[in-house]
Formats: structure tokens, C-alpha cells, sequence
């Protein structure tokens, strides 16, 4: 039987989703509960790889998983194991699925947070949970340089060296930036992402938010299909997957 399960974690002290020779990472960790449950080690597949550091809020995977055990009681059985272990890594949710689906490649979108806290003081509660950016930025500047990220264009501007997409051409749905109290949230959805292309648009439009760049910069920085035009990655403890679609 396979069964689809959406996942929250802290990604502070584990290297990503996928499997390390040097440190825990998600997927070692559901796949070393699930060979404690069935006595037999099963690969673990997710809808996409998250970096260290990175967090979920509705990562998905899928397990093949011979049982009896009602879903519930799958979710509540990898989580006490979950616990046992330590692991910075919750259930939520696990669902009967058919043979044929896929975490990864039956998703149709997929969704990002990313969270900045804009204030002079360091905070002590969300440590590891935002980029803390101590200068004040210009929140309007920024949605309107996010303008010319919308749509289906060449990222290569924002691709990650070590990116293994077949192409640099993806299509953008959304770029939504919010200003709550003293946080600033972007908002992003597309079928897919380029590695570090949430973080790379982040960095690049908080230069437009300090006033280093103007927002029409961002047309020039796409059209240059060139990394070193745009601005440096954003950290790691800033991005949430929130949700995969299907």
C-alpha cells in the first residue's frame, strides 16, 4: 500500500531532506522509522529537496508500506518513533494513495514562504527562523521590483551553480510580499523552483528595499541570464516549504 505524508520540520540542525554521509537529514530519519515498523529498509520519496537550514510547514512524501495499521495509526507510530529519536521532524498527516502517485512528480505546485524580521533589535525567540535584517527596507520598492519575477521567463539570474534542473526556464505564479508588525513575508508559488531561486529573488530584492537597486533593475538582472548580476543568497533559516499541490 502507499501512502502519502505531509511533513513539518526544523531544518536548524539537519542537512536538508535528502540522505548524508555527515549528519542527519529527513528522509534518514523517516527512512530508519519506517524499517523499525516493517523490518525492511524502504526508500523514502519527497516532493522536492529542501537545503539545510531550510523548514517545512507541508513538505509530502510517499512510503510503500505493507499494514494493517489504520492511517492514523501510521501517523501516530512514526511520530512516537520520531520522538525517540529526537528528530526535529513531525507527521501530520498520512492519507491512502494509489500505486501510481508520486510525491514529486505528480505535484502540480508547490509553495514557499520566506520570512525577514526588519527591526534594529536582534530577536532571541526566532533565532533561526528569520533572516534578521537591521536596516530598514522599503517594502513597496521591493513588490514592485517582485513585478518582473511574474511569469514565464530564463531564471539562469537566480539558479544556483550546483542546480541540477535541465532548464533554467520556469514559470513564476506568484510573489506576494507582506509586511506584518515587524516581519516582512514573501510569498512564492510555481509548479517548480529553481535551487536557491526563492533565496536568490529574496537577496536581490532586498537590495531594491535598502535602495541599492531600484526595482527596475530586477527586468535588467532576468534579462542578463547572468548569477553574478543578482544579489547574494539569502539564508537558509528565512525559507518554509508550506505546501505541495496535487
Amino acid at each position: 500500500m502507499r501512502y502519502k505524508l505531509t511533513l513539518e520540520y526544523d531544518g536548524t540542525n539537519i542537512l536538508g531532506w535528502q540522505r548524508q554521509l555527515d549528519g542527519p537529514s529527513v528522509q534518514e530519519y523517516l527512512e530508519t522509522v519506517l524499517e523499525t515498523l516493517s523490518g525492511i529498509h524502504t526508500e523514502v520519496a519527497a516532493a522536492g529537496r529542501t537545503d539545510a537550514g531550510v523548514h517545512a510547514l507541508g513538505q509530502v512524501a510517499h512510503i510503500d508500506f505493507d499494514t494493517h495499521m489504520e492511517p492514523w495509526k501510521i501517523r501516530d507510530a512514526f511520530n512516537a518513533n520520531l520522538r525517540q529519536l529526537q528528530a526535529p521532524v513531525v507527521v501530520l498527516n498520512v492519507e491512502p494513495v494509489s500505486s501510481d502517485f508520486h510525491a514529486r512528480f505528480s505535484a502540480v505546485g508547490r509553495g514557499y514562504i520566506y520570512r525577514i524580521l526588519n527591526r534594529r533589535a536582534p530577536s532571541v525567540l526566532l533565532q533561526n527562523r528569520v533572516w534578521w535584517v537591521p536596516v530598514e527596507l522599503d517594502v513597496d520598492k521591493m513588490r514592485q521590483g517582485a513585478s518582473y519575477l511574474i511569469g514565464h521567463h530564463d531564471f539562469t539570474s537566480f539558479r544556483a551553480a550546483a542546480c541540477q534542473a535541465k532548464s533554467p526556464v520556469k514559470t513564476l505564479d506568484k510573489l506576494d510580499i507582506d509586511q506584518q508588525a515587524d516581519e516582512i513575508i514573501f510569498t512564492a508559488e510555481a509548479k517548480s523552483f529553481l535551487h536557491h531561486q526563492v533565496r536568490n529573488m529574496v537577496g536581490t530584492l532586498k537590495l531594491v528595499g535598502e535602495g541599492k537597486l531600484q526595482p527596475e533593475d530586477i527586468k535588467s538582472i532576468l534579462d542578463a541570464r547572468n548569477r553574478s548580476s543578482a544579489g547574494a543568497t539569502a539564508p537558509a533559516c528565512g525559507l518554509y516549504l508550506t505546501k505541495v499541490i496535487y
